[in-house]
C-alpha cells in the first residue's frame, strides 16, 4: 500500500466515498485502491454520517444529490465534527450555483459526473497535498505553542476585538490569574490593571503610518495575597502585509529581582554617602580652624597644602551629596513634593545666578522666552537643579568668549527647555554614555575640567521622575544642545 510523507511522518490517507450510485462508489474505490489509498464507501448521506462519527477520514468524496439527506446537508455536519477533513463534492448538476453553495459550506473542490479516472486522480492528488499542508501547519502550530508555553516570559496575543487567542502559563502566573481558560475571552474580563489595558487599547488603535513598541512598568500584588512583583510590559500591534491591525502582542518580563537589587544598591549608596559626608565635613571644619590661624600660626607653604587638601575634601563632600540626591530621586520621594512651577521665572532666575560664572569666562547668556506658557506641576528645587546643572556644564565646557542660548517653548503638549552652547562638543561615541554615573568625557581639552560625573545622571533621573525626557545633540568642536521635555499637564 502506498504511503505519503508529511514532514518526517508517514501516513496512509483514508478516503470515504458517499454516493447513492453503486457504479460511482465501486468505480472510485477501484481507481483509488489501485493508487494505494484506503477507501471505504457509503450508499447514503445517513450512512456516511454514521461512518464519519465512528472514525476520521482524510478525504470525503460526497455526492450532492442523494435521497433523504443531500450532500449539501451532510457537508456542514462533516466540517463541524471534522474541520480538517477535505471534502470533494460529486455532482451531476455541475452548475455555478451548486459549486458556489458547496464551496461556501466548506468544500475543497468539486468534480462533475461523468468523470474519467484521470480527473478523479488529479482532484484527489490536490486534496492529498492540501491535507498534507494542513498537517504541516498543525504540527508547526503545535511546536510554536509548545515553545511559547515553555518561555519564562509571559506572552499574550489578542485579535482586533481584544479577545485572547494565545496566553502562555507564564503570562497567567505573572498577572496572578488562576481562573478558567481565557482563550476567546476579552482582556477586560480577567485583567484588572488599567495601565496594561490602556497599552493594549493604544496598540490596537495605533495609526497605520506609525509602529511603536509601548513599554510600561507594572506592579502586581503587594496587598497581602501575594508578594509584590514588578513587570516590564511590552505591547505592539500585530499587522498583516497591508498594515491592517489584526490584534496585539503583549510580552511581560519579571524584573522584581532587578528592582530589589537596584533598591538595595541605592540604599547602600545612600548609607555610605551619609556616613562619609559627616566626617568629611568635620575634617573641613578642622582645616578651616587651622587655616584661620586659630590653632597657631600657619606658614604660606602649609596654607597652600591645606587649601589643596580642602579642595579635594570639598569635591568628595560634593560627590557624597550628589549620591544622596541620586538615591533620593531613585526612591521616588521627589514625586511627593510638586507645585506649580513657571519656567520663565525659573530660567530668568538661573540666568541671573549664573551671570558671574559666565562673565569670568567672557561668556554671553541669551534667554528667549515665550509668553503665556502654562505652569508645570513639578518639584521646583529639582527643576532648578536641572537648569543649573545644564547651564553650569555649558559654561565649564565652553571656551572663553562663547555663547549660551536658552529658550523655552511648547511642543505637542510638552514644555521644551533648550540649552545650546558653542563649546567643545562631544564625539558620537560619548553621547551614549554621558548619562551614566561617574562618566566624563576625557580628552586633552577636558582633562582640566573638574567634576564628579554625577550631574547629568541626576538631571536624567529628575526628568524621568516627572515623566519627561532629555535629548542631546553634539558635534565635536562645534558645541552641544540639550533639550528637556516635561509634560505640562502632569498632575
Amino acid at each position: 500500500m502506498q504511503e505519503h510523507k508529511s514532514g518526517n511522518q508517514h501516513y496512509t490517507p483514508k478516503i470515504l466515498v458517499v454516493d447513492d450510485e453503486m457504479r460511482i462508489r465501486e468505480g472510485c474505490q477501484e481507481i483509488l485502491n489501485q493508487e494505494g489509498f484506503e477507501v471505504s464507501t457509503a450508499d447514503s448521506g445517513k450512512k456516511g454520517l454514521e461512518m464519519i462519527a465512528r472514525e476520521h477520514f482524510d478525504i470525503v468524496l460526497l455526492d450532492l444529490m442523494m435521497p433523504e439527506i443531500s450532500g449539501l446537508d451532510v457537508l456542514p455536519e462533516v466540517k463541524s465534527s471534522h474541520p480538517d477533513t477535505v471534502v470533494i463534492v460529486i455532482t451531476g448538476y455541475a452548475t455555478i450555483e451548486h459549486s458556489i453553495e458547496a464551496m461556501k459550506a466548506g468544500a475543497f473542490d468539486f468534480i462533475p459526473k461523468p468523470f474519467s479516472p484521470e480527473q478523479l486522480k488529479v482532484v484527489v492528488s490536490k486534496a492529498i497535498e492540501y491535507t498534507r499542508a494542513l498537517q504541516d501547519i498543525a504540527k508547526e502550530k503545535s511546536r510554536r505553542r509548545g515553545l511559547i508555553n515553555r518561555l519564562s516570559d509571559g506572552v499574550m496575543a489578542t485579535d482586533d476585538q481584544e479577545r485572547v487567542v494565545l496566553a502562555n502559563p507564564a503570562f497567567m502566573k505573572m498577572i496572578n490569574f488562576r481562573g478558567e481558560k481565557v482563550i476567546g475571552h476579552t482582556v477586560k474580563s480577567f485583567i484588572n490593571k488599567p495601565k496594561l489595558l490602556d497599552m493594549i487599547d493604544k496598540a490596537l488603535s495605533m495609526p497605520l503610518d506609525k509602529f511603536v513598541e509601548l513599554i510600561e512598568e507594572i506592579h502586581f500584588g503587594g496587598n497581602g495575597d501575594m508578594e509584590e512583583t514588578v513587570l516590564n510590559a511590552h505591547c505592539t500591534p500585530f499587522r498583516d502585509r497591508t498594515g491592517l491591525n489584526l490584534g496585539t502582542i503583549t510580552v511581560l518580563h519579571d524584573i522584581t529581582a532587578l528592582k530589589k537589587i537596584d533598591r538595595m544598591k541605592s540604599d547602600f549608596v545612600s548609607m555610605v554617602s551619609h556616613e562619609i559626608r559627616s566626617p568629611m565635613n568635620s575634617v573641613l571644619m578642622q582645616l578651616k580652624v587651622i587655616l584661620d590661624g586659630l590653632a597657631g600660626e600657619v606658614s604660606e607653604k602649609q596654607a597652600e597644602i591645606l587649601n589643596r587638601a580642602s579642595k579635594k575634601i570639598n569635591s568628595l563632600v560634593e560627590m557624597a551629596s550628589e549620591l544622596l540626591d541620586l538615591a533620593k530621586i531613585e526612591s521616588g520621594l521627589i514625586t511627593l513634593e510638586k507645585e506649580a512651577v513657571q519656567f520663565n521665572e525659573l530660567l530668568e532666575e538661573q540666568c541671573v545666578f549664573q551671570q558671574e560664572s559666565a562673565a569670568a569666562k567672557n561668556i554671553t547668556i541669551h534667554f528667549e522666552t515665550t509668553s503665556d506658557l502654562p505652569p508645570v506641576s513639578a518639584n521646583r528645587q529639582n527643576m532648578e537643579e536641572v537648569i543649573s546643572n545644564l547651564i553650569t556644564n555649558a559654561i565649564q565646557y565652553s571656551p572663553d568668549g562663547g555663547t549660551i542660548d536658552l529658550a523655552v517653548t511648547l511642543e505637542n503638549g510638552y514644555l521644551c527647555i533648550h540649552v545650546k552652547d558653542t563649546g567643545l562638543g562631544m564625539p558620537a561615541e560619548d553621547l551614549e554614555r554621558i548619562f551614566d554615573r561617574f562618566y566624563r568625557v576625557k580628552n586633552e581639552r577636558t582633562r582640566y575640567i573638574t567634576g564628579t560625573g554625577l550631574g547629568l545622571p541626576i538631571v536624567k533621573k529628575i526628568i524621568q521622575a516627572h515623566h519627561g525626557t532629555i535629548r542631546v545633540e553634539s558635534v565635536e568642536g562645534q558645541g552641544s544642545v540639550f533639550r528637556v521635555y516635561i509634560p505640562h499637564l502632569t498632575e
